[in-house]
Formats: C-alpha cells, sequence, structure tokens
C-alpha cells in the first residue's frame, strides 16, 4: 500500500466487539480481548505501511472498570505487555508513542510503562501512535473545565485544546469503530467534530487489512468541507 494526496494523516479507532466475537466462536470472553491485541498490532502496521502518520486506539475507558475484576485485570496486562514487550512491534522504532487519559487508578507498574515508553521513543520523527488508556471524553472535558474555573488566563480555543488529555493530538480525519454499533461512546468529543465516520460490521477481531483498504479508498475519494463550500484535504 502506498501513501497517496488524500491518504488521511490520521485514523482513531474504537476496537470494539472483542467479547462477542469470542462468543460467536465459542471461546471465553478473556480470548477476544487477546485476539484483539493481535489485531490492535496488525492494524498499527498497516496503517503505518499505508502512509498515516496518526494512529489512536482507545485501549481502555473510564467505565470498563465496571468489569469484572478478572477481566479489568486481563485488559491492564494486554496494556502493560504493548508498553514494554511489545512496543517496537506496533509502534516500531521512529514513531512516537503517547497515552491519553486519567493516570489516577493505574498501577505503579503500568504508570512506569507508560513513561518509560513515552520517554523512549520521544525523539521519533516518523509519527504519531496514542494509546487511550482510562479515557473518557465527558471525563476529560470535566477536569479541563475545572481547571479553567481555577485560572486566570483568558480561555481560548486554544487554551481548551491545551488542557485536555489530548494535548497534542491532531484532528482525527476518520474515526472506525468496529462490531457495527454507530455511536461514538464520548470518543474524542473536541477533536472529533468533522471526522468522517466508518462503521465496520466486523467485531475488532475480525477487522483485516482488506477492510482498512476499503475504509482508504472510501475516504480518499470523498470530499470534506469543514462547514464550508471548499474541498479539503
Amino acid at each position: 500500500m502506498t501513501m497517496t494526496e488524500r491518504t488521511p494523516k490520521h485514523i482513531a479507532f474504537i476496537p470494539d466487539g472483542n467479547r462477542r466475537w469470542a462468543k460467536s466462536q465459542g471461546l471465553p470472553s478473556l480470548e477476544g480481548h487477546r485476539s484483539g491485541y493481535d489485531r490492535f498490532k496488525d492494524a498499527a502496521r498497516w496503517c503505518l505501511d499505508r502512509g498515516v502518520k496518526e494512529i489512536t486506539f482507545w485501549g481502555f475507558s473510564t467505565e470498563n472498570w465496571k468489569r469484572s475484576e478478572e477481566e479489568v485485570s486481563y485488559l491492564m496486562n494486554l496494556l502493560l505487555n504493548a508498553l514494554t514487550k511489545d512496543l517496537k512491534a506496533f509502534a516500531g522504532e521512529e514513531f512516537q508513542l503517547h497515552v491519553i487519559g486519567r493516570r489516577e487508578g493505574l498501577s505503579e507498574a503500568l504508570l512506569k510503562a507508560i513513561d518509560t515508553a513515552e520517554a523512549s521513543t520521544a525523539q521519533n520523527t516518523k509519527g504519531r501512535i496514542n494509546l487511550c488508556i482510562n479515557y473518557g471524553g465527558g471525563p476529560d472535558i470535566l477536569q479541563m473545565a475545572q481547571q479553567a474555573a481555577k485560572t486566570s488566563e483568558e480561555v481560548t480555543e486554544e487554551w481548551v485544546s491545551n488542557h485536555l488529555w489530548t494535548a497534542g493530538m491532531s484532528k482525527p480525519d476518520i474515526i472506525v469503530r468496529t462490531s457495527g454499533e454507530q455511536r461514538l461512546s464520548g470518543f474524542l468529543p473536541w477533536l472529533g467534530g468533522y471526522s468522517e465516520l466508518y462503521f465496520p460490521a466486523c467485531a475488532w477481531p475480525a477487522f483485516s487489512k482488506d477492510e482498512l483498504t476499503e475504509i482508504l479508498d472510501w475516504y480518499e475519494g470523498g470530499e470534506r468541507r469543514f462547514g464550508g463550500d471548499t474541498k479539503k484535504a
């Protein structure tokens, strides 16, 4: 796959459907998360090969804490693996890794892995991978509003952007949610207002390179007007 003038610069994924996929295969739900983790690494590589410069994955939401202790522990271990032994498998050696979300509630081991992964990739210049951990759009806006209530600075759009957990991220060109669910569930409300939305029916573990190619081809053939009359790439 090669980059074209219309290749999106930033794709954000809501990788939904792990548990439903496992059930359809007659497997325990944790096996769905394991398969989804493998697909996460594949999808990052496919996007980078196509020339996408920024990729965002929603790995764990602020609402996922409501799941069973066993499932939460398993998900946290997968995220720890992503940030340690498997870091190069999806970030490569030329891409910055940024973790987006609330730090409170995360284990010391995971916090240390986050800091180490971000520091070790900080000088890379080829692109950026964002991993949203303990992230929710509502809590992010709330913590920004709490900061705004205390500041003596002028609260402008730039100020808001710089005080969200997503500070430094670009606006996604496409937000993809797998499993056929056509909602964003509070994902990137500040940045995603003009993102194209794509809802493939497949569950995340079944997401394929062909599916990504179809999404990119669809995007490259469309127009983005951002509320105006002029097409923008």
